[in-house]
């Protein structure tokens, strides 16, 4: 079973910029894709950004251009480095992991972390 460890969220003011963490352990198979999501007060969850085991990179159109996912292999830690935060981008922010292991994907969550934006 997966665990996925956030870190790296607080307060910043707009124009800001934070960089969010998050360390994956305990995979029986192969960690496919990392990623992170967020959910503001009364919205849904939405994608911001996710990253495949080969480098392939998708963003939210809100972020794009703002916000930057990148993977750490040896480490087995994903970040997302958040630049020019406006009060929109306030959520408690979920990091995500798909594990194979035999041919069946797993998708695992993180605890969140929150993310707040002052203007």
């Amino acid at each position: 079973q997966v665990r996925l460890v956030e870190s790296g969220g607080g307060l910043a003011q707009a124009g800001g910029s934070l960089r969010l963490s998050c360390a994956a352990s305990g995979s029986d198979g192969s960690i496919t894709a990392m990623g992170w999501y967020r959910q503001a007060p009364g919205k849904q969850r939405e994608l911001v950004a996710d990253i495949t085991v080969v480098g392939g990179t998708n963003y939210a159109e809100s972020v794009e251009g703002r916000f930057t996912i990148s993977w750490d292999h040896p480490k087995n830690t994903a970040y997302l480095q958040m630049d020019s935060l406006n009060a929109g981008d306030t959520a408690v922010y979920y990091c995500t992991a798909v594990e194979v292991v035999s041919a069946t994907e797993y998708d695992y969550w993180g605890q969140g972390t929150q993310v707040t934006v002052s203007s």
